[in-house]
């Protein structure tokens, strides 16, 4: 059986961590060593097999990757949601097994061979990967184990890799890239986090802080994104290495990450290679990068790199161009088209990258073009006579060229660029953004009645960028803030189903590309907000400050948590937080509403429910009995005892609370006359609707009598959601004043004359007061450093209501009697947010792979 060092590395089992997940679950190597031997036993060792692994950032595939290769047999990395790839190379390459999820669950199949398949595999292959983002037929590049062993190791030796690593992996494993960051950490002995996050989210440096990460790799485009996200600015203490390839980085940003990690006595790596060459092939000395970043550098260890003409013949003369060929021990075998490519062996000792470079004085590299019509776009290597018969199949006439920024496409039919450019989002999988699609009358040809694309290209570049720098860097925007979920310049935030915090994280975003925000923007369509330029750069963001309501948020949280440890007289935490339910509601899903789609306005509640279920069903096995009133989320009407078990503790009535206030929403507008009257008088039906809410808070507690847990019921909250929607449209002094007068009144009652504790009083004085805020103080300023604090808590705020009383009642229950008091509650406050706010980044984790199971109509934003 051929040996790999990776296995090997494995196989020593000892206790020092491998993989770290982004729930905070650590995978030893003795543990790895067990589960890849299990895996390996499953596919058995009698005849070598062909192993098709669903390349998400998880154990299972982790393990189904190792186990394959230490069993001797080849195995395939595939992109996860690609279901038209994955149809291709199963009727290609007629995988022996399979691996990857159905119905939820990870599932390892048998496959099927066609007679004229029984040609055993060679024995040196061990890996397939899909030429990176090539569009034709199904395509592999076979490589050996000697390959994964040369470059895993030369790798590790230019990084100077050891034991004490380890790496933040946010590239997808079916990317040669992404790979050879696992492959080379882990013959180091190192160790690799997958954070999932995106490197967008706010969630990611705080993730890869105290995962204490020492390295993060990225492709040109992931370190354009982390620039916009100031990753700059986080503390990251660990942090020693950053590396880059995929293509050609800005200089200003290489610039700006060389001299970052400098200054923190870390190294930048600018590197460069290709699939075919199991990922690397050249890297430039961090040293080296002063005032020449267009460079890619020297070969790496083990390879050599020369340049050819046209002839074939070796350029020696610094300065002239040439095509650029590496030589070396990771040079793949060949690349495979079928089943019966993969018996045949090694059939390369050098490779022609494709790439037109020259060599400079000091023998470093640096690429100039490309000798066909291809290019490298975010980390993806798109062929542009593809991308031609890709539109002429669709009857559409174009000439498509483009460079590393993106994809430049020339119609005929000014009518059809829109249709232009979905068919080459689908073709190429890039992100929309990516994707300039420009008409003219007709296209330039040469005396040979081919297209001139030197003439195109010519006019591409004197042409102004408004679509770069208006419409699509607005697109690009709201893709990564709404990442994963396929955005459209049609689309706009309310119709995407934005949040609160999404409304935070994006206009942070405009606003640093100088984009003029109307009232009511986030209804305008993306296309529309593309032309609305009218500030500098950042100058917006300065002067303003955090919405409001994200601040009362971060309020309401503190105050529940302080009153649930310390029951002092200060409630009105969970008032506050019902008003900014029915505020959210009226201003990002109100649209919804209105228009029918329940469905979309009911996705907010699935984020919430998903662990309040899961607390549900760890009290179920824990108690052996089954809380029906929860389950049912009905436990706030007060028929149910927590003593019996027949629900959770009464903390969770808000959850229950509030999936009834969406319920009543979406029952009151699932009448077509309603919906109808409220887009005409949204105001006014508003007002009906707190008009009713009233009423059943001051009459039904007359009719039911449920005892001190009426507070809990929704009928006894539902006026306060009620308060929060009607602000939510009181968008006019007149409606804002005549809101506040209500407000008065009915909140003056009930806190002064229908009050029978002081504890009521302060709680509805609250609650007016941030109902205040929110009719005639939209922003509030914050000082940087506090206002990173309210995001980060903001964020969090389900999780640390849901998981708040875990720290006193569970973790630090032994300590009740011996702690002071004071220090108790202290410690308790502080261990219930922390608690909150670990389970948020978990959350964010599983919401974001719920995402890529369900967008595969567009995998572009997965891969890039």
């Amino acid at each position: 059986m051929p040996s790999i060092d990776l296995v090997s590395e494995i196989a020593r089992g000892e206790h020092r961590t491998a993989l770290v997940f982004a729930d905070g679950r650590t995978l030893f190597y003795a543990e790895l060593n067990r589960l890849t031997l299990q895996f390996a036993s499953r596919l058995g060792q009698a005849e070598k097999q062909l192993v098709a692994v669903s390349a998400e950032s998880s154990e299972h595939a982790v393990v189904a990757y190792l186990a394959s290769l230490r069993a001797g047999h080849a195995v395939a990395m595939l992109p996860p949601c690609d279901e038209r790839l994955w149809d291709d190379f199963v009727a290609a390459f007629e995988p022996d097994f399979t691996y990857r999820p159905t119905d939820g669950r990870w599932r390892l199949v048998k496959g099927t061979r066609s007679a004229g398949n029984a040609e055993p595999l060679h024995p040196d292959l061990a890996l397939l990967l899909m030429t990176s983002g090539s569009s034709g037929a199904a395509k592999a590049v076979r490589l050996s184990y000697d390959n994964l062993n040369a470059n895993a190791h030369s790798i590790a030796n230019y990084l100077e890799l050891s034991s004490a690593d380890r790496a933040a992996l946010v590239l997808p494993l079916h990317y040669s890239y992404g790979l050879s960051v696992l492959n080379s950490h882990l013959i180091a002995g190192g160790s690799v986090l997958f954070p999932g996050v995106s490197v967008m989210s706010g969630d990611f440096p705080g993730t890869i802080a105290d995962a204490g990460c020492t390295n993060l790799s990225g492709v040109p485009y992931s370190y354009e994104l982390l620039e916009r996200a100031r990753f700059r600015a986080a503390d990251l203490k660990a942090l020693r290495m950053m590396t880059v390839a995929g293509g050609q980085l800005s200089p200003d940003l290489i610039r700006l990450y060389r001299d970052h990690m400098l200054a923190r006595g870390g190294r930048f790596f600018v590197m460069y290679g290709q699939t075919e060459a199991t990922a690397r092939i050249a890297f430039v000395p961090p040293e080296s990068l002063s005032d020449r970043e267009e460079r890619i550098g020297l070969p790496i260890p083990g390879g050599s790199l020369i340049l050819i003409d046209d002839e074939g013949k070796a350029i020696w003369q610094p300065g002239t161009p040439g095509e650029l060929v590496y030589r070396g021990p990771n040079v793949m075998m060949g690349y495979g088209a079928r089943r019966c490519d993969l018996a045949r062996g090694a059939e390369l000792k050098a490779l022609n990258t494709g790439d037109i470079a020259i060599r400079d004085d000091q023998g470093f590299f640096r690429i100039v073009g490309r000798k066909s019509r291809f290019a490298k776009i975010a980390g993806l290597r798109i062929g542009f006579d593809i991308m031609e018969q890709a539109l002429n199949r669709a009857g559409v006439a174009a000439a498509v060229l483009g460079d590393d920024r993106g994809l430049y496409v020339f119609v005929t039919d000014a009518g059809a660029t829109a249709r232009a450019h979905s068919i080459l989002a689908e073709a190429s999988r890039l992100p929309a953004n990516l994707i300039f699609v420009t008409a003219r009358a007709s296209l330039p040809r040469l005396d040979s009645g081919k297209i001139d694309y030197a003439c195109l290209d010519q006019e591409r570049l004197k042409r102004p960028t408004e679509t770069r720098s208006e419409a699509g860097g607005v697109l690009e925007a709201y893709g990564r803030v709404f990442y994963p979920i396929t955005v459209g310049r049609n689309d706009s935030f309310v119709s995407l189903g934005g949040d609160s915090l999404r409304y935070l994280q994006l206009i942070m975003e405009l606003e640093r590309l100088g984009v003029d925000l109307p009232d009511g923007w986030e209804h305008l369509r993306i296309a529309e907000l593309g032309g609305r330029r009218g500030l500098m750069p950042g100058k917006r963001n300065e002067a303003s400050g955090f919405p409001t309501d994200l601040v009362l948020r971060v309020m309401a949280i503190l105050l529940v948590v302080v009153h649930h440890e310390t029951l002092w007289p200060i409630p009105g935490g969970s008032g506050v937080m019902m008003l900014l339910v029915g505020f959210s509601l009226a201003r990002f899903q109100s649209t919804h509403f209105l228009s029918g789609r329940l469905q979309l306005a009911l996705r907010p509640v699935i984020d919430v429910l998903i662990p309040y279920v899961l607390i549900v069903a760890a009290y179920a096995v824990a108690w052996q009995a089954m809380p029906w009133a929860s389950i049912t989320l009905t436990g706030n009407f007060g028929y149910a005892e927590p003593e019996r078990h027949e629900m959770i503790p009464y903390l969770y009535w808000f959850i229950e609370a509030y999936t009834q206030t969406v319920l009543v929403f979406s029952f009151i507008f699932l009448v077509p006359a309603m919906r109808r009257l409220a887009r005409l008088h949204s105001f006014a039906v508003s007002v009906g609707l707190l008009g009713f809410a009233v009423a059943a808070r001051l009459v039904i507690p007359l009719l039911v009598d449920i005892g001190n847990r009426q507070i809990f019921a929704i009928y006894w909250v539902f006026h306060l959601a009620a308060f929060g929607w009607c602000a939510g449209f009181a968008d006019n002094a007149a409606r804002r004043l005549a809101l506040t007068g209500v407000a008065a009144v009915v909140l003056g009652y009930l806190a002064f004359w229908d009050s029978v504790r002081f504890g009521t009083t302060i709680k509805y004085l609250l609650v007016f007061a941030a109902l205040l805020a929110l009719l005639y103080v939209p922003r509030i300023r914050l000082p940087a450093m506090v206002g990173r604090g309210v995001v980060l808590i903001a964020a969090s705020a389900f999780p640390i209501y849901l998981f708040h009383r875990f720290v006193p009642e569970l973790l630090m229950a032994p300590l009740v009697d011996t702690l002071p008091a004071p220090v108790f509650h202290v410690l308790a406050i502080a261990g219930g947010i922390g608690v909150g706010i670990i389970a948020g980044k978990a959350l964010a984790g599983v919401r974001t792979l719920r995402g890529r199971f369900g967008i595969g109509r567009q995998p572009e934003l997965r891969s890039a």
